[in-house]
């Protein structure tokens, strides 16, 4: 089993994100069990949501503490003193938002960090500052767990119209960002 916690705060789309990357893994015929953890419940606020994933049905329902994966949509709860590599894996991936200048604090072990200025594109592809997509790419392109193809059939599945095609290139161009080695 593959297990991925989200890091966010409240009203920054983790559980969409959350629900898209569940929906895709599904979509190559995987299981996936996508769920969000609330503090405090308040805009702003920082949470959590959790995707995991397997070959096999997953009856565990806990919250998710030794990551393989991180997908880090604030960088400012790393910067800030949030422990977002609790628990994370010595072999795992990390896709990190981020943004010119911001020194992002990296963790002990030898684990892979992929930093994407993900708010950055959104606002060129999409014109709002919600990379989720974008990072959603980028996972795609990091860790080689799902194809493009399924993970913009999920998008498809979430957004429609010109909604959907401006995620869809969004997801893209976080994919290219990867690919093109400038992290």
């Amino acid at each position: 089993m593959k297990e991925i916690r989200i890091h966010a705060r409240a009203g920054q789309g983790a559980i969409t994100t959350a629900e898209i990357l569940g929906q895709a893994y599904f979509q190559e015929n995987k299981f996936a069990y996508a769920f969000p953890h609330f503090g405090a419940a308040r805009m702003g606020a920082p949470m959590n949501a959790f995707v995991r994933v397997d070959e096999n049905p997953i009856r565990l329902r806990s919250q998710v503490t030794q990551p393989d994966y991180l997908i880090v949509a604030d960088p400012t709860l790393i910067m800030r003193g949030f422990d977002c590599y609790s628990g994370f894996k010595a072999d795992g991936i990390a896709v990190i938002n981020t943004k010119e200048g911001l020194d992002i604090p990296q963790p002990k072990g030898k684990q892979k960090i992929y930093l994407v200025p993900a708010n950055d594109i959104a606002m060129k592809t999409i014109g709002r500052p919600l990379g989720n997509t974008v990072l959603l790419g980028a996972f795609s392109a990091a860790t080689k767990e799902i194809k493009l193809e399924s993970l913009n059939q999920s998008i498809k599945e979430r957004f429609s119209g010109k909604t959907a095609d401006l995620n869809i290139e969004a997801a893209k161009q976080g994919y290219d960002y990867i690919k093109s080695g400038k992290t």
